[in-house]
Formats: structure tokens, sequence, C-alpha cells
């Protein structure tokens, strides 16, 4: 959906879920901002039990103007409703008639969903996907301090402080937007009450160690979702203690929180495996979180309903932690031999990639980042350095030598489009550069042999080029090694593999 389809109606009401938060909140008003920009004349509301209270709400509602109202009903069917940061239909949101609906969220879906709609469930914050659907209609919030204060602060709460960012998007929008960051400040110092520290104490009072693997499950009682990251935080300190995971159960959705301090546990991918068919979660490799439907929790198999309904969600996370923590194999790549007789010998297919030579986008010793759907790698930059674009837009370094050995540059520019086109940015003056516009093509030579075989079980690789940040491999997945280095061990996907090699 674009929010131009929009336009065409004139009795427009922008509605949040029950008991909002910033991202609901910051979700609106920029909704509102831009029908404003259109000549359309918009209301704002919330409805439910409780009104807003919080005071880090209350400071955002009044120093940044949001025009939001409490309403026990709506007084008439408008034109059209907008619901953003929820999803019509859903509990946690009041129903209110409309003649037509639609509907922006980041949230798994859940219910039928009107053809006017967004949902994008790998997103960190609605804030994000609304900021994205106006930079679709040619708006640049550079000069809406207010709105892009209210945005940015939506996926700062949504995401505990940016811990828990997992898709680029939202780093592109941390990135663009013109901030208060005092405010921000302010806000963020007002966060927790009195009783949310009460809450926090009595939560770590009553958590459950798992000496086998070294984690920790605490269950907290509802709260802002920021506070299970600051249990999470402080819990981590422990000794002893690899693995966190806090959370809190409601009737809508269950938070959790996910906390590492081992390099071979990354928590983003523990959140991952958690919320796996009945959730979404993500975020950094020390930090991450997410959220669980309880209508779909009940549908896992790891939820056991014949232990006490007070403990069932404890037992279902302690079910898939032990199942993740166990399942794995730990593979260091400089210090292993591949056993060369259950392999086989494969080339790589004549298929055409891209490639980037670095200092034709910055000078030599510039620290960059690039930013990728994988995630941002940062490096110092010199004569050597190239960057690879895999058939999917995936992007890994690669070193002069191996490039001019295993690839012929067919000469012309290269042109692809992706799920997230990435782009290179210079740490300190903050320019940044897609890496697609001085991107070329290049062939493989057919001299870049490798031996390979499919994985039979779960294993991480910490690769000789990157010690301290593993790649998973799963069965069917193939790893593989360069014929002119045995330590260059790498993990192909399995629904790659026959796109790129050939056997030998």
């Amino acid at each position: 959906m674009k929010l131009n389809e929009l336009l065409k109606f004139n009795d427009i009401v922008i509605q949040c879920h029950d008991n909002p938060d910033a991202d609901a909140l910051a979700s609106g008003f920029a909704l509102y901002w831009y029908f404003l920009q259109n000549d359309k004349k918009p209301i704002f509301i919330y409805s439910g039990k409780n009104r807003i209270h919080k005071s880090n709400l209350m400071i955002m509602l009044d120093e940044l103007n949001i025009p939001v109202s409490y309403v026990e009903k709506l007084d008439r069917r408008p034109e059209l409703l907008v619901t953003v940061d929820c999803q019509y239909g859903q509990k946690n949101v009041t129903t209110c008639e409309a003649d037509n609906i639609a509907v922006i969220d980041h949230h798994q879906l859940t219910v039928n969903i009107p053809e006017l709609s967004e949902i994008r469930s790998n997103i960190g914050s609605c804030s994000t996907i609304i900021w994205d659907m106006l930079r679709a209609e040619g708006y640049n919030l550079m000069y809406e301090k207010n709105v892009s204060t209210a945005l940015y602060y939506g996926l700062f709460t949504d995401t505990n402080r940016f811990s828990e960012i997992s898709h680029p998007l939202d780093r592109d929008m941390m990135d663009s937007l013109n901030v208060n960051h005092s405010l921000i400040t302010e806000m963020s110092n007002s966060n927790i009450s009195l009783d949310e520290l009460m809450i926090t104490g009595r939560a770590i009072l009553g958590y459950d160690y798992y000496e086998d693997y070294k984690y920790l499950i605490i269950r907290a009682e509802k709260c802002d979702p920021n506070i299970l990251g600051v249990i999470s935080d402080f819990s981590m300190e422990t000794a002893g203690v690899d693995v966190c995971l806090a959370y809190y159960e409601s009737p809508e959705e269950i938070k959790l929180s996910v906390r590492s301090c081992t390099k071979e546990i990354h928590a983003n991918e523990v959140a991952v495996h958690l919320t796996a068919g009945v959730g979404g979660g993500g975020g950094h490799i020390r930090k991450a979180g997410g959220s669980i439907r309880p209508e779909k929790l009940v549908e896992a198999k790891e939820y056991n309903t014949s232990v006490e309904e007070n403990l069932r969600v404890k037992e279902f996370f302690k079910a898939r932690l032990d199942e993740y923590l166990k399942r794995y194999e730990i593979i260091y790549a400089k210090d292993t031999i591949m056993d060369i007789s259950e392999m086989k010998k494969y080339e790589k297919l004549p298929q055409e990639l891209g490639y980037v030579k670095l200092t034709d986008v910055f000078p030599v010793n510039t620290m960059l980042e690039i930013r990728t759907l994988e995630g941002d790698i940062n490096m110092r930059l010199n004569e050597d350095k190239y960057l690879m674009i895999g058939i999917e837009g995936e992007i890994y370094p690669i070193a002069k030598e191996k490039l001019n050995t295993s690839y012929q540059p067919t000469g012309k520019p290269y042109r692809r489009t992706f799920e997230y086109e990435p782009s290179v940015t210079d740490v300190f003056t903050g320019e940044k550069k897609s890496v697609l516009v001085y991107a070329k093509g290049i062939i493989s030579t057919g001299r870049s042999r490798i031996y390979a075989k499919p994985l039979d079980r779960y294993i991480k690789l910490f690769t000789s080029w990157d010690e301290e940040k593993y790649y998973a491999g799963v069965p069917g997945d193939y790893i593989a090694f360069r014929e002119d280095d045995p330590h260059d061990i790498y993990i192909i996907n399995s629904r790659l593999f026959d796109r790129l090699y050939k056997e030998v």
C-alpha cells in the first residue's frame, strides 16, 4: 500500500491501540502530519480502559504537540479508519466501525486484514514503516523536528534503546532524522516509575538459573518493554551467566528480552528461535528481543498444557532454549582442517555477480560502515579491499588477489534490484553512498574450485576472516572450503548452491 492511496478519502480517523506506547503515538502523529500536508483534516484517537499517564509519554505529547484524543467510543462512522501499530480486529484495539479500513503495523499478522494494508513484521517499529512510506512519497523530515523526534523515540522505545534493531531500514531512519536529543534524554530518564522499580526488583529475585547451559529465565509482571531490558542487562552482570531471557505475559502479547555475553551465542539468533512460528524477534548479537502472540503460542509443540497454567510460558521458553543450545556444533576455521574424503570438488558456474572497488567510493584509510540486509560491517579502507555482491544482494568482503584469480570483470555496470540496497558510510563525516552505483559485473573464471558437502547437523562457523561473529548453518546447507586455502571455510545456503556451483 502507498500513502497516496488514502488521499481519496476525506473524513479520516487515525487510531492506535488501547494503552498506546511511544511507537503507536509517533506513528499516528506522523500519519496525521502527512494528511495535513495534503489538505485533509484527520483526527487521531485511542480508546480502551486506561488513559495515557506515564511520565515519558506525557512529556512526549506536550513537547511535540501530538494531537491525540481519548474516546470511549467513536461517535460516528468515518469514511476511513487507519489503525497504526496494531491490526483492526485484534484484542488490543477497541473496534470502531468505518466505511473503509486501512492498517499499518509491524507486528505478526494474526487477523484478516483489509486490502488497504502495510504489514512488515521484520521491521523494528511502526514508526520506521511510516517514515519509509513518507520517503516513498517524496517527503524529507529534516525540517520537521517534532515529527522526526517522535519517530526516533518510537523506534528507540520499541527496540529497547535500539539494542533490538535487526533490519537496516531501522538504522537508516535513525541516521536520517533531525532529532531533539535533549528531549529524547528527558523522556528516557522519565521512563521508570517507582512501581516499575519494584517490578524490576521482584522479577530479579524470582529468577530461575539453569547451570548446564548457564542461562537465566526471569518472569516479570506486565510492564513497559524497556523494563525487560533493564532486568536482563542487570542480570548479565552475574558471574556464571552466559544468556538471560526476561519476559512478561499479557492477554495481547508476550514480550521478551534476550542478552548474551559469549561469542558462541548470538542473542538475535536466540530471539528468532524463541519466537519462530509464534511471533517475531531480532536485534544485535549481544542484545535482542521480540514478542509472541498468545493465540499462536498454544499451537506450538513445546507448549505443554499438562503443567500449571502460570508455568506454561516459562516451560515453553526453557524447551526452546535447551533445543537451541544443544543442537549446534561449533567450528573454528583457523584451527580446522576438513576431511576431504567426505567431500566433492566443485567449481563456480559462470554467473554474473557484482563487485565494488571500495577505493572508488572513498579514499584509502577511510573508516567505513557497510550497511547490508545481513547487518553492518566496519572496516578501515585500504587498496586491497573489495566487496562482492551475491545473487540475492548479499555483501561480503574479498581480497584483491582472490578476486583477480577467481573472477573476470565484464567491463559493464552491474544493475540489479534487491530487497534492500546496501550502502557505505564514512564513519567520521557521515557521508553515505550507495554500493550499487559503483558496482561492476564480474563472472567466475572457473578457476575458483572448492570442496563441499551438505550439512547433516547444525553448526556455528567462526571463519578465518572473522573470529568474533559466527555464521550459522542448518542441515541441507553446504560447508565448503577453497581448494587453495583449507582454512577458508564458509557456509553456502542450500537454495543457492546449485545456482552457484557445479561438480567437477
